[in-house]
């Protein structure tokens, strides 16, 4: 019998796609393959580290095709990273990264290549610095303008200690609207403690950065006198016989110096650090220099470094803010997923305020830096003199906004709920307690997912639910944001409405005209009432018909307005129903459940009473289906307790 073979085309066909999965499963990629721990970094030349840069590179966006993640900035910091790791001794010496989702490369040069794999999955790795992963992160970050203060804590506690080692703070241009950052180093600038600051400055955060920090960065980037001048002056004091090196040392140490003279001191000399910069964030060897340098001076040090995001990989850096977080796709072509054509609740909240905004100019539109991801994009385009980013500012947001209403307007702030904590004192200080007029948009209210613990919306009830002349509205489905949005207008106070990330589809007979905030039956029952708001509305729905399978009849009720609790429906509800459930997606204390059973024990109710949302305030990363199965909150496992605790009732 005469043997088969393949023919050449398919052979050749056939190898080419063998050696691309070699390829992507990082098995060419020889000099990363030797790097197994910051050690063996050291090991390796200049030539050998620009060989490493271009590896790593080809190596996340190849991985991150198959995952999603953050790409585009950690494509920025690739050589910045290895230098840093190259001249510091982590852990002994500390890196912190602001926000942490350009932390990517420290994971890779600190043994976590595998980890990648499972990244941003449940139970697998965390997109974001975890001290329980490795010894390595130092502190884990999540949110904005963090990492100066963080380090200089650390940096006083080594002091305290008597240790010697060296903390680094990691923080964007982008971090550098956010308050936070400017208090740490006004701190940080009055004393004489040895800590070094990286200024990566890439001229974006998600979107473009705005702002007068923008203009000041902008003036350093282009500002070549300085360089060029000292560079003159100390070669020719380097030249004077015996003394010319003890000069320049006296000129780089004298205040009024060489900088001085020849160009305006920056914001960071004058707070109290040296400023070092700015200098090419790809250029391997002066990296290098400039932190060997650092490295040796005395006291507070700012070192302003210029990247590009998304370096390396060309449709990143023709479109960093689509490549800023994205989900899987093709690596080779660079296409992303389509987008989904669903009417989200973000684009129903930006929709809506155009069409409001068309009819009344008192409403006003705010947002902190995320004027797409929050849908006020919409808005902005429609009435540019009547929106507002203030920049990575919450705290100021808010009261801004407090401002804009204790003049007779109707500002709006759209604010993600994780990112709404950050101005707790504002609501409570500069609103409520003025009973002001303000509407907060609270996008990814509930879970959001991979983004892990730091950025899930699960407390906005609770922080909200305690501040006085604070209304809280939940939506349930896209179609009611307009309304809900309309009725928040008519109360002249402050008003919250929280709706999560993505979309619901309900059929349009669960629609609600936002009149009154009241209680609604959408669906009758016996007994037993699943009493849920927002989100959880549409699985409580989907539930109802899974128990009518096993002939448990249950009626579904809906609370639009959390804050302030519908008494007069709860009289009524408490009345007809022995037994009651409430769903929610927010953590079980001081949440919806919280506000209903405080009602019933102070009103002297003995319902059967069991409210359904996460026990704990931590939820890790993962896809969200997964993270409820995790959380016992699927369907099935509600529907497990519903059965356990009606069983004697229904027998």
């Amino acid at each position: 019998m005469k043997e088969w073979r393949m023919p050449l085309f398919y052979t050749i066909k056939l190898n080419l796609k063998l050696n691309l999965e070699k390829r992507m499963d990082g098995k060419m990629l020889k000099t990363l393959d030797k790097i197994k721990s910051v050690e063996d970094l050291k090991a390796l030349d200049l030539d050998e580290l620009q060989v490493l840069a271009k590896e790593i590179r080809q190596f996340l966006v190849q991985s991150l095709a198959r995952t999603g993640g953050h790409l585009a900035s950690n494509l920025g910091v690739v050589e910045l990273t290895l230098a840093l790791h190259y001249i510091f001794d982590s852990p002994k010496d500390k890196m912190v990264w602001d926000v942490g989702h350009q932390a990517y490369v420290h994971k890779i040069l600190t043994g976590r290549r595998k980890g990648f794999k499972t990244l941003r999955k449940i139970d697998g790795m965390s997109g974001f610095p975890k001290r329980k992963e490795s010894e390595h992160d130092a502190f884990e970050t999540g949110h904005s303008s963090t990492s100066i203060s963080a380090a200089l804590g650390m940096a006083v506690a080594r002091d305290l200690k008597g240790e010697d080692s060296h903390v680094i703070a990691i923080i964007g241009d982008g971090a550098l609207t956010g308050g936070m950052a400017y208090e740490a180093m006004n701190n940080a600038g009055r004393g004489h403690t040895n800590l070094i600051v990286i200024l990566n400055d890439n001229e974006m955060s998600i979107s473009e950065n705005v702002g007068g920090m923008s203009r000041h960065l902008n003036h350093l980037r282009s500002n070549k006198d300085y360089l060029r001048a000292k560079e003159d002056i100390e070669g020719l004091l380097n030249k004077v016989p015996v003394v010319g090196s003890q000069l320049v040392d006296v000129v780089r140490k004298t205040k009024e110096g060489v900088k001085t003279v020849l160009v305006e001191n920056t914001l960071f000399e004058e707070m109290g650090f040296t400023y070092l910069g700015p200098i090419d964030g790809h250029n391997m060897n002066d990296l290098i220099e400039i932190l060997n340098n650092a490295k040796a001076m005395e006291g507070p040090v700012l070192i302003h470094v210029k990247t590009l995001k998304g370096k390396g990989y060309r449709p990143a850096v023709e479109n960093p803010s689509a490549y800023h977080g994205v989900g899987p796709f093709d690596f080779k072509s660079g296409e992303l997923p389509k987008k989904s054509n669903a009417y989200t609740f973000s684009d129903a909240f930006g929709y809506a305020m155009v069409s409001l905004g068309e009819k009344d100019d008192h409403i006003l539109g705010i947002t902190a830096a995320m004027s797409d991801g929050t849908g006020l994009s919409h808005f902005e385009r429609q009435f540019p003199r009547r929106f507002f980013d203030v920049g990575i500012a919450e705290q100021h947001a808010v009261t801004f906004a407090a401002g804009l209403a204790s003049s007779g307007y109707k500002p709006v702030f759209a604010v993600y709920s994780s990112f709404l904590q950050r101005a707790y004192d504002q609501v409570l200080h500069d609103v409520a307690l003025q009973n002001l007029p303000v509407v907060f948009g609270i996008d990814r209210a509930g879970l959001v997912g991979e983004d892990g613990a730091t950025h899930q919306g699960i407390f906005d009830i609770a922080f909200l639910s305690n501040i006085p002349n604070m209304t809280i509205l939940s939506v349930k489905m896209p179609e009611e944001m307009e309304s809900a949005l309309k009725y928040a207008f008519s109360l002249n106070s402050p008003v919250a409405i929280r709706y999560p990330r993505g979309t619901v589809t309900l059929d349009k007979k669960y629609q609600l005209p936002y009149t009154d905030g009241k209680m609604v039956t959408l669906e009758e029952g016996e007994k037993i009432a699943l009493l849920a708001t927002g989100k959880m509305v549409a699985q409580a729905l989907e539930m109802k018909k899974l128990l009518e399978e096993e002939d448990i009849n249950v009626a579904v009720i809906e609370a639009p307005c959390i804050v302030p609790v519908d008494e007069q429906g709860l009289e009524s509800i408490t009345s007809q129903y022995p037994t009651i459930f409430t769903m929610e997606d927010h953590v079980l204390k001081d949440g919806f459940g919280a506000q209903i059973a405080q009602w019933m024990m102070l009103h002297g109710k003995n319902n059967v009473f069991y409210s359904f949302a996460y026990e704990t305030g931590i939820v890790e990363h993962g896809d969200i289906p997964s993270l409820l199965e995790k959380e016992k909150l699927s369907n099935h496992h509600m529907i497990t307790k519903i059965k356990e605790m009606t069983k004697k009732e229904r027998a």
